[in-house]
């Protein structure tokens, strides 16, 4: 586990350096969005200690998408700390049964990859080979600003699944699964779609790039956080394209 960085006022990164999930605290209250995988459920209350929190604090978990690595523990939270998960509602079906989407591609062509094998090996010694369904789900969809710590507003940006959100808080973008600065599977860095076996349509996921809102911090699923404008993160996902 890494120690929470703080990437704005009020926002954490929290995880690995494989995946993340983040802190949002606003009035002493806390926002979980995304869950990293499952096996981070020992990572949360040392994260909500370092930043002066405790599960006490935590009014909502809020996932951007329904994959298996930012839905995490977020089940374990609900049950036993009776923390409400929201879920986009393209995606509440699949979170809540527990079920993993179709994607476009195939994972094989990846292995020639080093990288691809961190991944892989990582979220299957996380509980991450499926979805831990989530018995009581609330939704939400894009356009909507969400009554949670921090109120962000939602933005549809499907292609990586059909429900994808991103979530904007002030001047900060947590992007989920829109765009990524590390390819979990090649190891590029940088601002790009997800790779072709994560996405249920790359041709999607790219064109969402231009529904990506401004802000001076994006934080992201894989990889470190962008701070040199959505407009420059755009380009750059537009020239390298699909993987």
């Amino acid at each position: 586990m890494n120690e929470p960085v703080r990437i704005a006022e009020g926002v954490h990164r929290c995880g690995t350096d494989l995946v993340n999930w983040y802190l949002v605290e606003e009035g002493g209250r806390v926002t979980i969005v995304d869950c990293g995988a499952p096996g981070y459920w020992p990572q949360l209350d040392p994260s909500l200690a370092a930043i002066g929190r405790a599960r006490s604090d935590v009014d909502a978990v809020v996932l951007t998408h329904g994959d298996s690595d930012h839905v995490g523990f977020s089940e374990r939270l609900r049950s036993e700390a009776g923390v409400t998960v929201w879920a986009p509602v393209g995606d509440a079906k699949l979170v809540r049964e527990g079920k993993v989407k179709k994607t476009e591609g195939s994972p094989l062509p990846y292995l020639r990859y080093p990288f691809a094998y961190r991944l892989l090996f990582h979220l299957v010694r996380n509980g991450g080979a499926k979805v831990p369904a989530v018995a009581n789900l609330s939704t939400y969809d894009g356009g909507q600003t969400l009554e949670v710590p921090g109120n962000p507003v939602a933005v549809h940006t499907p292609g990586h699944t059909r429900g994808h959100c991103v979530l904007q808080f002030g001047d900060v973008l947590l992007a989920g699964d829109a765009i990524c600065t590390l390819n979990p599977l090649t190891g590029r860095r940088g601002p790009q779609v997800m790779p072709k076996a994560f996405d249920t349509d790359s041709a999607e996921a790219l064109a969402s790039i231009d529904l990506l809102p401004e802000a001076s911090v994006i934080g992201v699923g894989h990889g470190d956080p962008w701070t040199e404008g959505t407009a420059a993160a755009k380009d750059r996902a537009r020239e390298v394209g699909p993987t």
